[in-house]
C-alpha cells in the first residue's frame, strides 16, 4: 500500500525513526569507533609530546576544551540529533516521492534510505574517506570541508539521475534494462565527479595502516547503521499504521 498519511504524521514518524536510528548508530560508533579514536589520540599526543621536547610547544591554545569522557557522553546526543534531523528530511522526501511513484510505502522508504546512504555517505566516503585524529593538516581543513560538501552534492546528483533513469525505463520489457539504466547513470556521474575533484592524501607514512582502515570501516558501519535503521524503522511504523487503520475500518463497518 502506498503512503497515504498526511505530512504531519509522516514527519512525526520520521522523527521517531530518526531518533531510533541515531541511538543505534551511537551505539555502533561507541563500540566500534571509540577504541580506534583513543588509539589515534594516543598517537597524536605522543607526536605532540615529541614536538614539545624538540622545543615546539603550542601552549594552552591547543588545550582540550572537552574531556574524552565528555566527548563520549556527547556521542549519543550528537547521533540522536543527527538522526532527528535526517528523519525530518526523510519525511519531506517521502512526502514528495510518493506523488511521483506507485511503489508501496515500505518499499519506497527503503529505496529512499538506500539513496540517502549512497548520496550522503558512500559517494563522499570513497573519494574522501574519514580520517582519525592525528591525520590531516589543520591548514587545509576548510578546503577539505568544501570538497566533502562537493561530493555530497555529487552524490545527490548521481542518485537523482539514477532515479530519473529508472523512471524513464520503468515500462521497458527487459528487467536487465530497468536495472542497468539507473546503475549506469549513477556510475557515470560519480566517475566524472571523482575525476574532476582533486585527490587529497594527508596520511603520514608512519601512521598505522591497520588503525586507519579500522577507523574508516567503523565510520562506514556507523553511517550504514544510521541509514538502515532509519529506513527499517520508518517502514515498520508505516506498516503498523496501515494495519491499525485497516483494523479501525473493520470495527467501524461492524
Amino acid at each position: 500500500m502506498p503512503l497515504v498519511d498526511n505530512f504531519t504524521k509522516l514527519l512525526i514518524r520520521g522523527l521517531l525513526a530518526g531518533l531510533i536510528a541515531g541511538i543505534l548508530a551511537g551505539g555502533v560508533a561507541f563500540v566500534l569507533g571509540e577504541p580506534h579514536v583513543n588509539a589515534a589520540i594516543a598517537i597524536e599526543e605522543a607526536n605532540s609530546a615529541a614536538g614539545e621536547t624538540a622545543g615546539h610547544s603550542h601552549g594552552d591554545e591547543e588545550a582540550q576544551l572537552v574531556s574524552r569522557d565528555g566527548q563520549r557522553a556527547g556521542l549519543f546526543l550528537a547521533t540522536s540529533l543527527a538522526g532527528l534531523a535526517l528523519g525530518a528530511i526523510f519525511a519531506v522526501v517521502a512526502n514528495y516521492a510518493r506523488r511521483i511513484t506507485t511503489m508501496s510505502g515500505p518499499l519506497l522508504v527503503m529505496a529512499i534510505a538506500l539513496g540517502g546512504w549512497l548520496a550522503i555517505e558512500a559517494v563522499p566516503f570513497f573519494k574522501y574517506p574519514a580520517n582519525p585524529p592525528a591525520v590531516g593538516d589543520p591548514d587545509t581543513i576548510n578546503q577539505r570541508t568544501w570538497l566533502w560538501l562537493a561530493t555530497v552534492i555529487l552524490g545527490l546528483l548521481a542518485v537523482t539521475a539514477a532515479a530519473a533513469a529508472a523512471k524513464a525505463v520503468s515500462a521497458h520489457e527487459f528487467l536487465s534494462v530497468r536495472v542497468a539504466a539507473p546503475v549506469a547513470a549513477f556510475l557515470v556521474i560519480v566517475a566524472i565527479g571523482y575525476l574532476s575533484l582533486p585527490t587529497i592524501n594527508e596520511v603520514g607514512d608512519d601512521f598505522p595502516a591497520t588503525l586507519l582502515w579500522e577507523f574508516r570501516l567503523s565510520s562506514l558501519a556507523t553511517q550504514a547503521t544510521l541509514w538502515l535503521a532509519l529506513g527499517l524503522a520508518f517502514a515498520f511504523l508505516t506498516e503498523r499504521a496501515t494495519k491499525d487503520a485497516d483494523v479501525a475500518k473493520k470495527f467501524a463497518l461492524r
